[in-house]
């Protein structure tokens, strides 16, 4: 019935301007009429039809009142704005004509119509004019809000038709961006029935839907589904042209800190598309409740998400270490805040790993019984353009760190690994084998600390990762840059990648490096397929060149590979958690290996690249570098030259 009105509402507002003029002033002329036969029933105190003089009231009242209100400016105004001031026009429009129609008809009279009706019919037509005035201001105005608020939405479906979705539905229902048009259900006797005036459809008529529907987004609203349904119904959806959301996190949820209405964008697992590997609690906690834990390059992505995971394992004292003050800064306050009865102590520390003076301090005064040492320079093109630093910090930041720790005494230290450490034709690459090459080496010599490796693939959601980037260029249209078409590349999530060098960490033995079970490597232009799609738009290529975001290749980056691999061996071993795997790779003798790294150090402190690189090649033989990298330092002295 309401759309039925809204529909009329919106034929009257499409109106031309002086229709809408010439509509009014036939409601006044009604009005005047319809007050005159109003005030001889009154007056005769019975419904009458007016005859002879008494018909001559009427072309007067209209003769008289009709000039004055247009002259008034009562049809000027715009009825579904109408204010105060628009009433007090109609009172003295009113007015004037109420003098000049009792002149007539009071003061001057004529026999048949009763001196009262002069005066009753101008206060009648007051009343009617200020009524109609009012409930056209009203109807109009709230239809008009109504339609406006109809054309800006976004149609929505809930998928999930139990407590939570009905939850989201309600919160959604005083939205003015978005509208919930309908439930989607796997419960078949769900299927056309209604929920508080909204219908319940098949999921499996998805395709169908959103175009009937003008559906744009699909929120899921199923808390309590595993993660395998959950991507076979992210699957489903890809073909739908929807933007898929999720609501905020039930621990959000429950502590205030979002809303229902607070729609996010898909979890990075959802992109992922496959089933995280779930912790050993166990694991987790062995080594960490009640002990003193240091994390290096704390503010990063993975060492701050390492001291989140390890703030809630209760340690004893949780020191966290980067050079970084702001970000420092920032995460001291979100562990406590995060954090507030847990008695969590934490010490901020400012330092460089490449310090050693200030790192054997720390250690000294500390005494960690733990060491996740996460501070490295990782990105692959900028350590290729900057070897040097990628070279102290990546190598000789991890000895400084290591020595320290052994010399405090720590009980285990823990190595943050990458799996382009296999087989690297980077710097970066090459950087880390060989800071793994020295923990195996120290470890070998019987070291009292536990010194072990934890290596991995891409983590999805940290900085550099391609899923913020895809994300943005999305958001701004594309196109997405893919350095090759074939590119893949072993994923997994920050939460997952820390809980693994926790796990791992509890598992060592010295000397070990242990790689996770991550299933088959992704194609990198198949994510980005997904996440377009799962964005409700579609790949614009040679199938559908009306597409919406284009995918374009760049080209591989210097010392890029497009195949990454975890193991250098064919030999892992299985440990007490069924996804994690021990490697135990050959090295080089530390006897052999210190001259190689003073060589080393010593390019490194003469700005040497080429001797730099030389050496590198030595120290870690299954390193292939790229053709033509160069230091930014040796490109500017060279310009400069």
């Amino acid at each position: 019935m309401r759309a039925l009105s809204d529909r009329y509402v919106q034929n009257i507002l499409d109106l031309p301007r002086p229709a809408k003029r010439v509509l009014a002033l036939l409601v006044d002329s009604c009005l005047c009429i319809l007050t005159i036969w109003l005030a001889f029933c009154f007056r005769l105190n019975e419904w009458v039809a007016l005859t002879g003089i008494q018909l001559l009231t009427i072309p007067v009242s209209l003769i008289i009142a009709l000039p004055i209100f247009i002259t008034m400016g009562l049809y000027r105004a715009i009825f579904r704005f109408l204010g105060w001031s628009a009433f007090v026009t109609v009172l003295k429009a009113v007015t004037i004509y109420g003098l000049a129609f009792m002149a007539v008809f009071t003061a001057i009279s004529f026999p048949g119509v009763p001196r009262t009706v002069g005066i009753m019919q101008p206060l009648l037509l007051l009343l009617a004019i200020g009524l109609s005035r009012f409930t056209a201001r009203y109807f109009l105005h709230e239809a008009y809000k109504r339609i406006l608020r109809q054309s800006t939405q976004t149609n929505m479906l809930v998928y999930g038709a139990g407590f939570r979705g009905r939850q989201v539905a309600g919160a959604l229902s005083s939205s003015a961006d978005l509208k919930v048009v309908g439930y989607l259900d796997d419960d078949r006797n769900l299927h056309g029935s209604l929920i508080g005036g909204v219908a319940v459809y098949d999921p499996e008529k998805i395709v169908e839907l959103s175009t009937r529907l003008n559906v744009r987004t699909i929120l899921l609203a199923l808390p309590k589904i595993d993660r395998s349904r959950r991507n076979e119904i992210l699957e489903k959806l890809r073909g739908a042209r929807v933007a898929v959301r999720t609501i905020p996190d039930l621990n959000a949820l429950a502590g205030g800190q979002a809303e229902f209405t607070d729609l996010q964008e898909l979890d990075i697992e959802d992109l992922l598309g496959r089933t995280p590997v779930a912790p050993d609690q166990t694991l987790l906690e062995r080594n960490i409740r009640g002990r003193v834990v240091l994390v290096t390059g704390a503010a990063g992505s993975i060492g701050s998400e390492l001291c989140r995971g390890l703030a809630r394992l209760k340690p004893a004292l949780l020191l966290i270490l980067d050079q970084n003050e702001y970000g420092l800064y920032a995460l001291e306050n979100e562990l406590l805040a995060n954090n507030p009865d847990s008695g969590l102590q934490i010490v901020p520390l400012l330092a460089s790993v490449c310090d050693e003076h200030r790192i054997q301090k720390i250690m000294e005064t500390w005494r960690p019984n733990m060491v996740y040492h996460a501070a490295a320079y990782k990105h692959v093109p900028l350590v290729e353009k900057n070897p040097v630093e990628g070279v102290k910090t990546n190598v000789f930041g991890t000895v400084t760190v290591a020595r320290a720790a052994i010399d405090a005494g720590a009980e285990r230290f823990i190595l943050i690994s990458t799996d382009k450490a296999v087989r690297p034709t980077n710097i970066m690459g090459a950087t880390k084998r060989l800071a793994e090459m020295a923990l195996q080496g120290l470890a070998a010599e019987g070291a009292s600390t536990v010194l072990t490796m934890v290596r991995f693939g891409n983590v999805l959601g940290s900085s550099g990762s391609v899923v913020p980037l895809f994300r943005q260029q999305i958001r701004q249209g594309g196109p997405i840059t893919l350095t090759h078409p074939e590119i893949t590349r072993f994923f997994m999530t920050v939460p997952e990648a820390t809980e693994l060098v926790i796990q791992a960490g509890s598992m060592a033995k010295g000397g070990d490096v242990f790689v996770l079970d991550m299933g088959e490597p992704v194609k990198i232009i198949d994510l980005a397929r997904r996440m377009v799609e799962l964005s409700g738009l579609v790949v614009k290529d040679e199938r559908n060149p009306s597409g919406d975001i284009s995918i374009v290749t760049t080209g591989l980056r210097p010392g890029e590979k497009l195949y990454e691999e975890l193991l250098i061996g064919d030999n892992p071993e299985p440990t007490e958690h069924a996804k994690i795997m021990r490697a135990r790779e050959r090295f080089m003798a530390l006897e052999m290996l210190m001259p190689k790294l003073q060589q080393l150090s010593s390019a490194a402190d003469d700005g040497d690249v080429e001797a730099l690189r030389r050496t590198l090649s030595e120290l870690v033989q299954d390193y292939h570098p790229f053709d033509g990298v160069v230091d930014l330092v040796s490109v500017r002295q060279g310009a400069s030259s």
